[in-house]
């Protein structure tokens, strides 16, 4: 018996491979138990008693707005690839896979599972989950883009830090673009080198065509403001009376760590980095957790009607499929003639053998048969033809 592959901690690999799978999950948790030993339980259940209908309407509206453009970001990116997605069908998939998201862990089960329904109803599994990659990659680049110039020009906990560390980070990214620039000028038929240029082909044709990059654009930056609005609204029920000009960087920090997947279905990074962050910039450590915790369960009441499209489609499925009708048992064939004709004594000279019919060796069934196995035999012939039946 083959020993079980070991690494040097004498981890078992299956061992290790579910540890890194649930390794999100765990450091989440850690987060959340380190913040309310901390903190306690007062500001998380503050900030819960706050919620009130009007909050719930309104996070409802934010997250109908922020859900359609985000569904139609999905749509051009689709179409890019050239793969059909109908705006409606793209909205009640995102709104699934967001209730997904915020009430399983790691918070992208979601994503996956509507990469891979989209890819499976189109018959392109690779393109369908290429496009719900590209789009959260969309939505990721537009967050850094604001997120950078919010953070090096308004105050915030972070501002000389980022300063500090934007010359490196651009020289960095220089440099990644002029390895993308030499791969695109080699040559060479490496398949390696291949996937990379079909890859960044299908980048600039989903998101940097003519015909996508406005909607794209557009769409993005209304989804972010959308995300800023609902930190905004989650501040002011928290009890928080900071300007929005105070609040938009620690909204950026916030939505950044939601980025990072190591979260118990979004929990954990944001309510540590919003905790933070509100006590460096002098607004309490408690207040930054209690938006953080209103802020989170705003999300999940925007996923909401992700629930209405999950119960739907199980009930159409179950409702529209047609009850299987019996069967009804198949008519035994009839006999032929050769099973029912008697068996002569001899037939054409060749004496009768028990178990062997001999209608198979009559001249004129034994033309019919030579002539109908083609190609195992190309003309009758006198005696026994060299035929399936005849062996």
């Amino acid at each position: 018996m083959p020993a079980r592959p070991y690494a040097a901690t004498g981890v078992p690999a299956p061992r290790r491979r579910a540890l890194r799978a649930h390794l999100g999950t765990i450091v989440g948790t850690a987060v959340l138990a380190v913040l309310l030993w901390r903190l306690g339980t007062g500001a998380f259940l503050d900030g819960l008693r706050r919620i009130d209908g009007p909050t719930v309407l309104a996070a409802l509206g934010i997250g109908l707005v922020t859900t359609v453009f985000s569904a139609w970001r999905w749509a051009l990116v689709a179409r890019g690839l050239r793969i059909r997605l109908p705006l409606a069908a793209a909205v009640a998939d995102y709104y699934r896979a967001l209730f997904l998201n915020a009430a399983l862990p790691g918070g992208v089960l979601g994503d996956v599972h509507r990469a891979v329904r989209h890819g499976r109803s189109t018959g392109d599994l690779g393109r369908g989950v290429r496009a719900v990659v590209l789009e959260r990659v969309a939505g990721q680049l537009a967050l850094i883009g604001v997120g950078a110039g919010v953070l090096l020009t308004m105050p915030s906990p972070v501002l000389a830090e980022v300063r500090h560390l934007a010359p490196v980070v651009a020289l960095a990214l220089a440099g990644a673009l002029a390895v993308l620039l030499a791969l695109r000028m080699n040559r060479a038929p490496a398949r390696r080198g291949r996937a990379v240029r079909t890859a960044l082909g299908e980048a600039r044709d989903a998101l940097l065509s003519r015909r996508n990059l406005p909607g794209i654009a557009l769409s993005s930056g209304v989804v972010l403001a959308g995300h800023l609005t609902m930190f905004v609204l989650a501040a002011r029920v928290a009890g928080s009376a900071a300007s929005v000009a105070a609040l938009t960087p620690l909204a950026v920090l916030a939505l950044l760590a939601m980025g990072l997947p190591l979260n118990v279905g979004g929990w954990g990074p944001r309510e540590g980095v919003t905790a933070w962050a509100f006590g460096a910039a002098g607004l309490g450590a408690g207040t930054g957790l209690g938006v953080a915790v209103v802020y989170g369960v705003l999300s999940l009441v925007a996923s909401l009607p992700g629930v209405v499209v999950l119960v739907g489609r199980r009930y159409a499925v179950r409702y529209t499929r047609s009850p299987s009708e019996p069967s009804e048992p198949p008519e035994s064939p009839e006999p032929s003639e050769s099973a029912v004709r008697p068996e002569p004594s001899d037939v054409a000279g060749v004496p009768a053998v028990p178990g062997v019919s001999s209608a198979k060796y009559s001249p004129k069934e034994s033309a019919r048969l030579a002539s109908s196995s083609f190609p195992f035999s190309a003309e009758p012939s006198e005696g026994r033809p060299m035929t399936p039946e005849s062996v």
